[in-house]
């Protein structure tokens, strides 16, 4: 498509940054009250609407098929009444969450007399650009509303009808609440060149990207955005078995880690074991992953003691799997654990098992990793799981949000100075 041809599109899409922006000013005076309404209304009518938001369901997970979808985006795909109900009680406990917006972050007063202040605010308008699930449509567009952000939604095409009937019933609970209906807006064309647009900030109106999806798609989002981003572009997660490891709790979490669920980032990517505990605790660790059907990728030393493990590749500790695939690598002690995952670290998760206090606050202080562990899983790098109710994303960046980003991680500040007539000497 030429240039010339992409010109009616464009003009669409800034028709919808424009409204978006509109509904953002709105929504910044909209009080806590109002917000929860609309969530508490929208969750009610995805119940009402669950057998169109199925029947669209089956129409996507029907033509997904007929391209050859995977098996495993199939399942992220498809919708039940069960999957429909928990996405409705999602938004409903976002609902239940306290109002990130106008929180006091700090305050203090001047020697002149000046009051000042650092105030929670919204972000304003968020474009977030997913794969696959649409459940994301409910959990993106219930976590923006509760922080005050309108927000614009580009699913994938292989979910487009399901996200719309979603769509369809968040958009009733917000005009229920006698909020704008603008404030939830999804693009609407699969045309792919939109996400280009979205990274141009459609003419300044959108304030944030946040991209949901594989390594191409969040890589994609990062080199050409021109806009602030939020997200991370790998999960290559490390547990680290320490000399001092309890061995029921370290094969409980290792096992957890990997095998839990191996398709998600917070997944254990690479294990890291003492050489002192490989022949005895780390054999044992190993024959459970083995025993769950997990691929072993190990250093000459986990090969020498484990007849199942296949060589390692310099490649593999740079490795996210997300499949039953584990890389396995023994370390002389805690300086050697953290030189590893510094080096082959994607900044997100890793965890420590050990009984050792000194090593374990160590091990938590010396990594620069979005969120460290002592002596838990992996898989608990999770919004829901760290009681912030649903989250869009795992942020790793440095700047704003790190971590589960959840409805105060999608705020920002500003400051509000109270004066009695002071002038600057």
């Amino acid at each position: 498509m030429s240039l010339h041809e992409h010109e009616p599109l464009a003009a669409e899409m800034c028709v919808l940054g424009i409204a978006a922006r509109d509904a953002a000013r709105a929504l910044r005076e909209t009080t806590a009250d109002a917000k929860n309404a609309a969530l508490l209304a929208a969750a009610a009518a995805i119940r009402v609407h669950v057998d169109d938001i199925l029947a669209a369901n089956a129409q996507d997970v029907s033509l997904a098929k007929m391209s050859g979808l995977s098996g495993a985006l199939l399942d992220r795909l498809a919708l039940d009444a069960d999957r429909v109900e928990a996405m409705a009680r999602g938004v409903e406990e976002v609902a239940t969450l306290p109002d990130p917006v106008g929180r006091e972050l700090a305050r203090w007063t001047r020697p002149n007399g000046l009051e000042i202040a650092r105030l929670a605010t919204p972000i304003g308008v968020i474009g977030i650009i997913y794969e696959s699930r649409p459940n994301v449509t409910a959990d993106a567009a219930a976590l923006c509303l509760k922080s005050g952000n309108a927000v614009i939604l580009r699913g994938g095409s292989e979910s487009a009808r399901s996200s719309a009937a979603i769509l369809e019933a968040l958009r009733e609970g917000l005009a229920a609440a006698h909020l704008p209906a603008d404030a939830v807006q999804m693009v609407p064309t699969t045309d792919r060149a939109v996400v280009g647009m979205m990274l141009s900030g459609l003419e300044g109106t959108i304030d944030l990207i946040i991209p949901r999806g594989g390594k191409g798609l969040v890589a994609r989002v990062q080199s050409e955005a021109r806009v602030p981003v939020l997200a991370h572009l790998e999960g290559i997660c490390h547990v680290y078995v320490h000399e001092q490891a309890d061995p029921e709790k370290a094969r409980a979490i290792v096992l957890n880690a990997k095998m839990r669920r191996t398709g998600i980032c917070g997944a254990a990517e690479t294990l890291l074991i003492d050489r002192s505990v490989l022949k005895s605790l780390g054999v044992q660790i190993l024959e459970d992953l083995h025993a769950a059907g997990c691929e072993i990728r190990g250093d000459k030393d986990a090969c020498a003691v484990f007849a199942g493990a296949i060589p390692a590749s310099e490649q593999d500790w740079r490795t996210e799997y997300l499949d039953a695939i584990i890389s396995v690598k023994a370390v002389n002690g805690l300086e050697d654990a953290i030189r590893h995952i510094e080096t082959y670290g994607s900044h997100h998760t890793e965890s420590i098992v050990t009984e050792d206090t000194s090593a374990a606050e160590r091990f938590l202080w010396a990594l620069d990793s979005a969120i460290v562990m002592w002596n838990a899983s992996t898989q608990f790098a999770d919004g829901g799981e760290f009681g912030m109710g649903a989250e869009i994303g795992i942020g790793t960046g440095k700047l704003h949000a790190r971590g589960p980003v959840g409805v105060e991680q999608l705020t920002t500040f500003k400051y509000i100075v109270c004066g009695n007539g002071q002038t600057r000497p």
